[in-house]
């Protein structure tokens, strides 16, 4: 299966949630690459800050043929996590195109919700060939004891894509962790963060 994580809006959190969605499948033994397709490669940065073996293979491929050169990689593999770029481009779409699953981070802003309707178009326009491919949203980067997500979830609701129950929240050990190319996982299997992150991957799995 092949997850992407897109969205034009810079700034939600689409590298750290494609690193940790990556992280949770290997930790249930699945063979995984995940691709950088964004231009600023922010995951092969993470993927170089790690001291140590890696948990998986990063590789960068911010191409507009991606979806053609995938088949060439995927052999042997379980999953492809996509990192994707932060522009409506031929890239953005080449990725959709390659996808299973495509994940849309957003934080609880107006501004995301906003900003989440080009992105959405694309999306539905591909379904149209890829009609078997699922969308959600993914809430990134809640802030603890604030309604806002719950506010965000309901405005997002008028695009017609579904809302991931599971919030992931804003906290310090996220930043930490990736400085040192390592995951929450890693850091503490039964902190809050970790159970997010198991309980997100649970969620997108059901969406197959």
């Amino acid at each position: 299966m092949i997850i992407s994580l897109l969205n034009q809006k810079g700034g939600v959190g689409k590298t750290t949630l494609a690193i940790h969605i990556a992280a949770a499948l290997t930790e249930k033994n699945m063979r995984i690459i995940l691709i950088d397709a964004d231009p600023q490669k922010s995951a092969l940065d993470w993927s170089a800050a790690r001291v140590g073996e890696p948990l998986f293979p990063v590789v960068g491929m911010p191409k507009e043929n991606l979806h053609k050169e995938i088949p060439r990689i995927a052999d042997g593999v379980d999953h492809i996590i996509i990192d994707g770029p932060p522009r409506v481009t031929a890239l953005a779409r080449s990725v959709i195109m390659a996808s299973d699953i495509v994940l849309i981070p957003v934080q609880p802003s107006p501004y995301d919700v906003w900003g989440a309707e080009e992105i959405v178009n694309l999306i539905k326009e591909a379904s149209t060939f890829k009609e078997k491919m699922k969308s959600a949203f993914v809430i990134n980067r809640k802030i603890t004891n604030t309604a806002i997500g719950r506010d965000v979830s309901e405005a997002l609701a008028q695009f017609g894509i579904p809302v991931l129950k599971t919030h992931i929240t804003q906290r310090v050990v996220f930043a930490e962790s990736a400085a040192a190319g390592q995951t929450v996982l890693e850091i503490d299997q039964n902190s809050a963060s970790s159970l997010e992150i198991k309980q997100l991957l649970k969620e997108i799995l059901s969406l197959k």
